[in-house]
């Protein structure tokens, strides 16, 4: 398998309310394959959305890199950065943050457009992976009209639209009932693998987390390797 994220020696430091320095990440490395879900657990507070912000060109590391598909984020100025988060990157978090002006089909067409995708060519491919997410009959509604599961439904159609190399979650089913966290877990498995996209998964889910490849426990900043859901801390 071909790496598609690696992470090398990650610092992150912030300055503490007493102007201390703060330490999340120490060093931390991270490799990510095409086709790969890896869970990464660990306590609140340890940086889990910090390396997500990292990894996904959303903040900058006080030092170490970050490759996403070949490109190190260093050498990228500001548009280069987001052009690679729009066209290589997809994001799922806890709430869905759907427009909420927008319908379902709107909100999924969103990165397509921003890729600068011609109209009729976002709406085809938006319609195709709603309808893969059992959300055919319902795309003309606005996220208020829909369920929470229907939200995050059209949240997962929406990361995965441009066929992005890496998905990064965060607590994707975080907010949802125990019936439709089951039903997304199946449905994002199901086409993170059918999409052969690496999938980086920030969860307190054990049962979500037993389903990984490999699960990572982030702890005094760096990662170290789980043998089993049993083992999470």
């Amino acid at each position: 398998m071909s790496a598609i994220v690696e992470a090398r020696g990650l610092w992150k430091v912030y300055r503490g309310g007493d102007g201390k320095p703060l330490e999340v990440l120490r060093g931390l490395d991270l490799t990510v394959h095409r086709g790969e879900v890896i869970a990464i657990v660990g306590a609140s507070g340890a940086g889990k959305t910090t390396l997500l912000h990292l990894v996904g060109a959303m903040d900058r590391p006080t030092n170490g890199d970050v490759w996403v598909d070949g490109s190190r984020l260093a050498d990228l100025d500001a548009a280069a950065m987001a052009a690679l988060r729009n066209r290589k990157l997809g994001f799922v978090f806890q709430f869905h943050h759907l427009l909420r002006e927008f319908s379902a089909l709107e909100n999924v067409m969103m990165p397509l457009w921003i890729a600068g995708t011609p109209d009729a060519k976002a709406r085809s491919r938006a319609e195709e992976v709603l309808a893969e997410v059992g959300l055919a009959g319902r795309m003309t509604h606005r996220p208020a009209q829909l369920s929470g599961g229907e939200q995050q439904r059209c949240a997962v159609a929406r990361a995965l639209v441009h066929e992005p190399a890496v998905i990064l979650a965060d607590e994707p089913s975080g907010n949802l009932d125990h019936a439709n966290s089951e039903r997304l877990h199946e449905l994002f498995f199901g086409l993170v693998r059918e999409y052969e996209t690496g999938l980086v998964l920030v969860t307190h889910n054990r049962q979500l987390a037993a389903r990984a490849d490999r699960i990572l426990l982030l702890e005094d900043g760096r990662l170290t390797p789980v043998a089993s859901p049993a083992a999470i801390p």
